[in-house]
């Protein structure tokens, strides 16, 4: 069960003066992920939509190819926190056996654990999409994320992560106090409601970092829209991926850094 935010006392100060109020905070949590019952990883996340987070971390982490192959999930309450026990076929968790790894990460860290690099730097296949969407749209979702940022409007500590359509409607949002969490909170919702995601972008209120570009390209997502920068690195590996990224997505504008595929009109 989502843990609600719990309100915390707190001094207000302003130019005009100091006042106590409770406000509430965000719940961090560690979650463990077990697969048959292995455990694989520890992330610090939002204890919200698991099921969404545990289908979506298994895909762009590479364990699964496809939501086929899992063959339940259940989250259970642990000691200290939240225990998301995976039960996958006999190729994934044979795929699992393959890393060596056991990756304990910080809020949504995406290399904690990786010890060779091919692990955290590898080929990205091209994402097949014929999605073409027209910049005012974009523009359009950027200025209603925040209607669907629930928790964040009583936190204001959270990234979000949404799936939009071609005529800028938002379908779906996941948020997160780590900007991976939230992607692969989204993704694996994408993946329960079988919802193609070719068909529309991922629009993030973070920066667009490789593993972002990573873990769309993975799930086929074919449009990055992020409120702040990309990297160099980002850019080169959705140049390999066909992927177009958007920056500074803001109420002011866009910056169009690239799009191999010329999906955004």
């Amino acid at each position: 069960m989502d843990s609600p935010a719990k309100n915390h006392p707190m001094r207000i100060w302003t130019p005009d003066g100091e006042t106590q109020q409770t406000r509430p905070l965000t719940n961090e949590v560690p979650v463990v992920f077990e697969y048959n019952c292995v455990t694989f990883a520890v992330m610090m996340a939002t204890d919200a939509d698991l099921i969404d987070f545990a289908y979506g971390f298994s895909l762009t982490e590479r364990i699964i190819e496809n939501a086929s192959e899992i063959i339940y999930t259940q989250i259970k309450e642990g000691p200290k926190g939240q225990i998301a026990a995976i039960e996958v076929n006999a190729y994934a968790f044979h795929r699992l056996e393959k890393y060596n790894r056991a990756m304990v990460g910080r809020t949504g860290c995406g290399l904690c654990g990786v010890d060779k690099l091919e692990q955290a730097i590898f080929p990205l296949e091209k994402v097949v999409s014929d999605l073409k969407v027209e910049a005012n749209q974009i523009h359009k979702s950027v200025l209603d994320i925040k209607n669907h940022q629930r928790m964040n409007k009583e936190t204001g500590a959270l990234h979000a992560a949404a799936f939009v359509n071609n005529e800028g409607h938002i379908i779906a949002v996941r948020e997160d106090v780590g900007r991976h969490n939230a992607l692969d909170k989204l993704i694996g919702h994408l993946m329960r409601e079988e919802i193609n995601p070719a068909t529309g972008f991922a629009l993030i209120t973070s920066r667009c970092s490789f593993e972002m570009v990573q873990k769309c390209a993975i799930a086929g997502i074919p449009v990055i829209v992020a409120v702040s920068a990309t990297t160099e690195l980002a850019v080169n590996l959705a140049d390999q991926a066909g992927i177009s990224i958007v920056t500074f997505a803001r109420k002011d504008g866009m910056n169009i850094v690239i799009d191999p595929e010329n999906r955004i009109l």
